[in-house]
């Protein structure tokens, strides 16, 4: 059942900024009872309002017994991918990646088989550390971020080097995002999360989060296209000026859904095509998708 408490958007209507002089109805009563009878759709573009970003800066996670920091933006969800890399090379002082690893998979917590888990996560630090690769997750401590989240865990503790690990997430899904609220801050982050919540906590592991805003709340979706658009521009980025090299990105795909596929489809689609690792045994999506690779003929 609707809440009728509750806006389209996911937040509580008594939790909206008041409208703006210029945005109340001008026209007469019958008129506005008659919108009230037909709402309109809502719709980000049409009942959202863009503003200059509040939260960015330095988050120092907290609980979990790992301390670690990271960089931080909230960043409206059509954010030119331009402005974020630029964002990224000139403030954050990230030096531009030889490779660029995507990764995508189940959001629902799921088990690796140890072995497996082992050898995912040997390879994936590997192949970032000796290319000098940027790692892109969906930055939440949830499904297949939690094992990639493991995977740099295990290696800062061997290791002074840090992997680049970018989390592009949506805002409205993250829990204790008020306490990210400000310019220019350091702030404490809490990482234990709310088994009664559907927010979700950042994982403590990454270096670095850009965090999509489409005036949602507890909903995924708002990062989609601007991870991609980003993904695309670094992708074009010249890493060899006499080759006219681009950074190479390849997508890694752990278990998943049906938004998987449709990922993977997309990137197979891509001109050039867009290599995709499948991790076979992890399950669902990329078993069904191993099995496809493995029993199609050449070609098809």
């Amino acid at each position: 059942t609707k809440d009728s408490n509750r806006c389209c958007c996911g937040q509580f209507t008594n939790q909206h900024i008041p409208p703006l002089p210029s945005a109340t109805p001008s026209k007469n009563e019958e008129e506005n009872k008659q919108v009230e009878t037909q709402p309109e759709k809502w719709s980000v573009a049409k009942h959202t309002q863009s503003y200059p970003t509040d939260s960015y800066g330095v988050l120092e996670f907290q609980g979990g017994g790992y301390s670690n920091k990271a960089m931080y933006i909230r960043v409206s969800y059509d954010t030119k991918p331009d402005s974020l890399l630029h964002l990224m090379v000139k403030d954050w002082q990230l030096e531009l990646p030889k490779l660029l690893i995507s990764v995508h998979g189940g959001l629902q917590n799921f088990e690796m088989q140890p072995k497996l888990k082992q050898v995912f996560g040997k390879g994936l630090i590997k192949a970032a550390m000796t290319t000098g690769a940027w790692i892109f997750t969906g930055g939440v401590s949830t499904g297949v971020i939690s094992h990639v989240g493991d995977a740099l865990k295990d290696h800062s503790s061997k290791s002074r080097g840090r992997v680049c690990a970018i989390g592009i997430a949506p805002w409205g899904i993250v829990e204790n995002k008020e306490d990210l609220v400000g310019k220019d801050v350091t702030r404490v982050y809490q990482t234990m999360s709310n088994p009664l919540s559907k927010l979700s906590v950042l994982n403590n592991s990454h270096t670095h989060f850009i965090l999509a805003d489409n005036g949602t709340l507890g909903k995924y979706g708002a990062e989609v296209k601007l991870r991609r658009l980003l993904e695309k521009h670094i992708s074009l980025q010249k890493i060899n000026t006499r080759l006219g090299q681009g950074v190479p990105l390849v997508g890694l795909v752990v278990e998943g859904g049906p938004n998987v596929v449709s990922i993977v489809l997309e990137y197979l689609q891509e001109e050039p095509p867009v290599p995709v690792v499948i991790c076979d045994g992890s399950g669902r999506a990329s078993d069904i998708l191993s099995f496809a690779h493995k029993y199609c003929e050449e070609g098809g």
